[in-house]
Parts: C-alpha cells; structure tokens; sequence
C-alpha cells in the first residue's frame, strides 16, 4: 500500500479553502490554486533569487530507509530553484516528522503556514495514532512554479509512490501490497516569510490524476 496522501477530511477542507481563497471559484473539485495553471501574470518584482542561509533552518534527517528524489528540480532558473529548494526541504521535514514520530516538530511550522500546517500537523498525527511510519522512495517529478509578486508563488507538481510503503512502527513490517494510483498530484500556494523562507500556506493533493501517469 502506498503512502497516505492527506487525510480526506483534510484534504476536502483544503479543497474548499483554496477554492475560497481564489476570488470564490465555482465550488468543483478540479478547480485550481490560482496561478497554478499559469494563467496569471507574474508580478514584474522580483523576489531573492537564492534561498536564505541564514534563517536558522531546523535540522532535517531521513533515515536510510527513505529516500525522497527530485527530478527535474533545479529548473535552472535562480527564483523559481529558491522557492523549490523550499518545498523540498518541506517534504523531507513531514517525512521526518512521521518517521520521527514527531507530532510537534519544529520544522512543520518553519515550512508551513495557515491552512497547510493545520493539514499537515494532522497528516502526522494521524501516522502517529495509528502507528505507522514509512519507508522506501517517493520520486517527485514535472514541478511547474508560477511566481506571483515578491512574496507569493504557486507550485504544482508529481509523486510517483509506486516504490513508497507504510511501514508499522512497532513490528517494521512493510506494507507492500500494490495500489492502483501509486501517483499525487500536489497544487500548493507559498508565501515568502521575512526570513526569505518561502513556507507553504495552501495544499491540495489528488491521487491517481492522470495528469501525473506515464
């Protein structure tokens, strides 16, 4: 079985507060983040085109056992790098989290903000009460940025589970029965802190999109 995308509960409410938070979208489930399809113009500012140093970023450590792969990430274009280099460290600070068993991580809310935390602190503790954890390799391909103004970016992107598994945490007995829709698609909203971190406020995943399938 392959990794938990976010729990239905919270992916329905992420759902209809990024659709609220577009301009009052249509209420359908295939609506977009804003931005995400590139349908919006870039403001002409400019954000920091390399990631803060310096920001006191918490310490992030996987496990050999999970491995997280980045395909296609760097773009090659400074921006948009500084604000993927931001979600991968997100990615790897929720897996962490989970392997950790770390409900209050202090890299959740450094990476995430507003409706996203809320979602992913669940995410977490949901892993936690059912005593699971997770291993394998999770490929996260076809990022697509779309950089609004200075301070904010939408962020779309791929997941390939096909060799990810939930794991208990108590036995280490692996989960390994096949699912159908081994790949996620994530639309996400970023907003750039004051400390040049761009942390993910809004986040919205759909598994099996065939947008995401070979």
């Amino acid at each position: 079985m392959n990794r938990r995308t976010l729990p239905v509960a919270v992916a329905a409410a992420a759902t209809a507060l990024l659709l609220t938070s577009c301009g009052g979208g249509s209420g359908k489930a295939d609506d977009k983040i804003a931005g995400a399809d590139g349908s919006s113009a870039p403001s002409s500012a400019s954000p920091s085109a390399s990631p803060s140093d310096t920001a006191g970023r918490p310490k992030v450590t996987l496990p050999a056992d999970v491995k997280n792969e980045f395909e296609g990430w760097p773009t090659g274009d400074a921006v948009k790098d500084a604000i993927l280099t931001d979600v991968s460290h997100r990615i790897n600070a929720t897996d962490a989290a989970i392997v950790s068993d770390e409900t209050e991580s202090p890299a959740l809310p450094f990476y995430y903000q507003r409706d996203a935390l809320v979602g992913a602190s669940k995410w977490v503790a949901d892993y936690k009460k059912d005593g699971k954890s997770i291993t394998g390799t999770t490929r996260f391909f076809g990022p697509r940025v779309e950089v609004l103004n200075e301070k904010s970016a939408t962020v779309t992107y791929c997941s390939d589970e096909s060799k990810a598994f939930n794991k208990d945490r108590k036995t280490g007995k692996v989960d390994e029965s096949a699912s159908s829709n081994p790949y996620v698609r994530y639309n996400t909203r970023l907003d750039r802190n004051d400390k040049g971190i761009w942390q993910t406020t809004k986040l919205e995943s759909k598994r099996g999109d065939k947008t995401c399938a070979p």
